[in-house]
């Protein structure tokens, strides 16, 4: 049997080089803030921003970001994907420089809000750029790469973040991304060529509308519920608004001729089940991310750069078994692989429900690399699992479902999982903190940062609130990764449930000696 021409463009691999970078400019960012959250705070060194203004520039990234990920994916398959990503990087960098010079809270927070629209329309299209110049025998292989650059954005930012400002003002964490986006800028324009679904039939103006209302209201409750509870009325109406809008969106797409998503895709297993299981992974990961912050720079006195470090294991598990699993997914199978990564992430997470106030650092950072592990073998099958089940004109909307499945999950996984944590902490620290004076025992109370602040004011005295606040947030911490690792299970029973197993033998494409047609007009 004759060996089948491969249909991928000819500079496909050098493509997805850019690809990646430009992905991981957009998820540094994100966990490099995290680092410089504390100088922000500085009236002297940062911007003076108070708790609430904090959480804004975060959240403010956040709300956008989400909301308009399944949006900026559709748009890109119908305008053209390399556009996309061009305005996207545009936006990203002009975000960047701004941030990096915000005089005020307010500036910064309006900033990272114009960074959120870029960061939606880029990454989208990464994903579906990278099905349209690759041959699908190959495609599992570049999204594994494109893949493990997100688990290695998440480990890296840390210690990049920690660096600059060791050594640099805090705005230096924003105008890094300038000449990284302007490099790229340059590849995208010589390098990526242009695509879009040819058949894009009329846009849907209302099922988009409906989906950017309802990811916007569902994200902010969930956003609103983890920072300040969720007891308030304004976060149950916003939920359960934003859900009755995208049970509305999902109605309304079943009955359009046009639908921007085609919802009888969630009746097909390797489509539904991957995207599920994005969710639930992100949901229990970032929750874990969350509390092992606090608990390596608080409980175990590591600096923010130092944190940083102790998360390689996790990156180096990424590099070294992302672009590794679709060889594996060939010989055992996508059920196989992706068992065995959620599984072995089960794992990872379990761990810290058994970590104390001493245990030997080196089990974190064993720990973290099981994770990386189990995430490097699961996303890459899972994401191209759903970009397999559409056809390449179309990949932006997998991309984008993808994408926001994974981040409201994370978003969720931190706002409950949070909440658990700080409930739990609570509970435990409440008998020492009773001897404080009023506004000291609430500020012991409400999160183990604020217990270190009041010992710090004790002096001497404040060592017994440092080990009542240390055992209490190990306590929440072995109670929320528990939680983590139960749902993360749950995973791994869908997974052999439902997730197709191996697939028949393809043969292996040649090069073709010219460009595909379409492919080397556009570009």
């Amino acid at each position: 049997m004759q060996p089948q021409v491969n249909t991928g463009h000819p500079r496909r691999w050098a493509i997805l080089g850019v690809l990646v970078v430009s992905l991981l400019v957009v998820v540094l960012d994100n966990t490099v803030l995290n680092v410089a959250l504390r100088t922000l705070a500085d009236p002297q060194h940062g911007l003076g921003a108070s708790q609430g203004e904090l959480e804004w520039s975060i959240n403010s990234y956040t709300l956008v970001f989400a909301g308009l990920l399944f949006t900026a994916g559709i748009l890109g398959d119908r305008y053209g994907r390399k556009r996309f990503l061009t305005i996207g990087l545009v936006l990203f960098g002009l975000a960047s420089l701004l941030s990096a010079y915000a005089q005020t809270p307010t500036q910064l927070i309006w900033a990272r809000a114009l960074m959120g629209l870029g960061g939606a329309f880029i990454m989208p299209v990464t994903l579906s750029i990278i099905s349209n110049v690759f041959d699908p025998r190959e495609r599992a292989r570049a999204i594994a790469i494109w893949s493990g650059s997100v688990g290695l954005g998440i480990a890296i930012g840390p210690i990049l973040g920690g660096a600059l400002l060791e050594t640099f003002w805090w705005g230096s964490v924003f105008l890094i991304n300038v000449p990284v986006i302007l490099a790229g800028l340059v590849a995208v324009a010589i390098m990526v060529p242009e695509s879009r679904d040819p058949r894009p039939g009329k846009i849907d103006i209302v099922g988009v509308l409906l989906s950017v209302v309802g990811l916007v209201a569902l994200s902010y409750g969930i956003i609103d519920g983890g920072e300040h509870g969720f007891g308030r009325p304004v976060v149950w109406a916003s939920i359960v608004g934003g859900l009755a809008v995208l049970v509305a969106f999902v109605a309304y797409e079943r009955r359009v001729e046009f639908p921007s998503l085609d919802v009888r895709l969630f009746k097909v297993p390797r489509f539904a089940v991957p995207v599920a299981l994005i969710g639930l992974l992100f949901f229990a990961a970032l929750g874990v991310f969350f509390f092992s912050s606090f608990y390596l720079q608080l409980v175990r006195g590591y600096s923010p750069l130092e944190t940083g470090l102790l998360l390689l294991p996790f990156a180096a598990a990424q590099m070294a078994f992302a672009p590794r699993s679709a060889v594996m997914v060939k010989r055992y199978g996508a059920k196989a692989v992706s068992a065995v990564g959620l599984t072995l992430a089960t794992v990872g997470i379990a761990g810290f429900a058994f970590l104390g106030v001493d245990t030997p650092i080196w089990v974190v950072g064993v720990l973290f690399f099981i994770q990386g592990v189990g995430m490097a073998n699961l996303m890459p099958p899972a994401m191209e699992s759903i970009m397999s089940a559409l056809p390449r004109e179309r990949a932006g909307v997998g991309s984008a479902v993808a994408n926001t499945v994974r981040q409201v999950g994370g978003a969720l996984g931190v706002a409950v999982l949070g909440s658990v944590l700080a409930s739990v902490y609570r509970g435990q620290v409440d008998g020492a903190a009773q001897a404080l004076p009023g506004p000291a025992r609430e500020a012991a109370e409400e999160s183990i940062s604020g217990a270190y602040g009041v010992a710090d004011r004790l002096g001497p005295a404040g060592g017994a609130v440092i080990d009542a606040a240390n055992h209490a947030f190990v306590t929440a911490m072995h109670w929320t990764a528990a939680i983590g690792a139960i749902l993360a299970a749950l995973g791994v029973l869908m997974v052999l449930r439902w997730m197709p197993g191996k697939p028949a033998p393809e043969p292996q494409p040649v090069d073709a000696p010219a460009e595909r047609p379409e492919l080397a007009a556009a570009s």
